[in-house]
């Protein structure tokens, strides 16, 4: 009797084993690369990145269901999330994008073969991503949405020539945003405008810091933040309540208060990570592929709010 269970399930154990060796034989045979995908947290900037890149990819013939599918992840701005994920997708899939730094990073922790891109990054090289932008050296490269933070400075300058003193606010848990400000920091001071800086811990801080520092400054300057960037509908109604404009951050905050921005086009850059994917899934290395920059980047303005805080922005419009 014994015997003959074993028999049994050992029978069971083979065809188990058959059946997943033809599904992937299947497959293979189809051409099918699986694509996990790991967005940091739910804002516009990152959904239009992903979107772009799998627009992209549709674009290029890789329909997802037909030579790719697509593994969709969110990590809902949780760092256990990310990781328990991150460990699936790895393993699950051919190719991993991470949106947005901690994506990437989690993803790049995980990983010991699995290659990986990223996009919506500000610093690459500083969130050890790669070793350098033109030699990334490792399993991951992807694109940054690192936009010059000079010119943002020269037209608030063009704005509000007369302006002395700006607050920054920034996350201070995003690695991406203490990049973005240190920048700003010498940025404003070489233009011979003072700055009161603060961080902020969590979403639960905005209200509080951004009034403080609207009390202090003239115009309160924000990066491409992700806490931030959820709660720009506060920011936009602090604004109104205490005339000090918002600048900066990303082009999809401007449409709800922010002033003006100067940045990524984020479905653009999804797209230019999805030219990177197309080396990767038709055989080239992530450490062979350099790392870029945004290549499409534009001033956004809000001119309700203009209206609103009595601002002229039609110097910055022709840019």
């Amino acid at each position: 009797m014994m015997k003959s269970i074993w028999k049994t399930v050992l029978g069971l154990g083979l065809a188990s084993a058959l059946l997943v060796g033809c599904a992937n034989t299947s497959n293979s045979s189809k051409g099918v690369k699986h694509i996990g995908i790991l967005q940091y947290v739910e804002h516009e900037s990152l959904t239009a990145a992903r979107k772009g890149f799998i627009d992209e990819l549709e674009k290029e013939g890789y329909k997802d269901g037909d030579k790719i599918e697509i593994d969709y992840k969110n990590g809902q701005g949780d760092q256990s999330n990310l990781q328990s994920i991150s460990e699936k997708l790895v393993k699950d899939n051919d190719l991993v994008l991470g949106i947005a730094t901690p994506a990437a990073q989690s993803l790049v922790a995980a990983s010991s073969e699995t290659p990986i891109l990223f996009t919506a990054v500000t610093d690459p090289v500083s969130a050890d991503l790669v070793k350098t932008m033109k030699k990334p050296g490792g399993l991951a490269t992807g694109t940054s949405d690192m936009s010059p933070i000079n010119k943002q400075v020269e037209l608030l300058q063009k704005v509000m020539p007369n302006l002395k003193k700006v607050g920054i606010m920034y996350t201070t848990s995003e690695r991406n945003s203490e990049v973005q400000v240190e920048a700003a920091k010498k940025a404003f001071k070489k233009a011979g405008i003072k700055t009161v800086v603060k961080g902020i811990a969590s979403t639960n801080d905005v209200q509080d810091t951004a009034k403080s520092l609207m009390d202090q400054t003239e115009v309160l300057f924000v990066p491409t933040d992700n806490t931030i960037a959820s709660s720009v509908t506060l920011l936009s109604e602090l604004s109104k309540e205490m005339k000090i404009p918002v600048v900066g951050g990303s082009a999809d905050m401007v449409p709800k208060g922010v002033l003006f921005s100067y940045g990524t086009d984020y479905e653009e850059l999804g797209r230019q990570t999805a030219q990177q994917a197309l080396k990767i899934l038709k055989g080239k290395k992530a450490k062979e592929i350099p790392a870029e920059y945004p290549k499409a980047l534009k001033v956004v303005v809000n001119d309700d709010m203009a209206k609103t805080l009595g601002v002229d922005v039609s110097s910055i419009k022709e840019n």
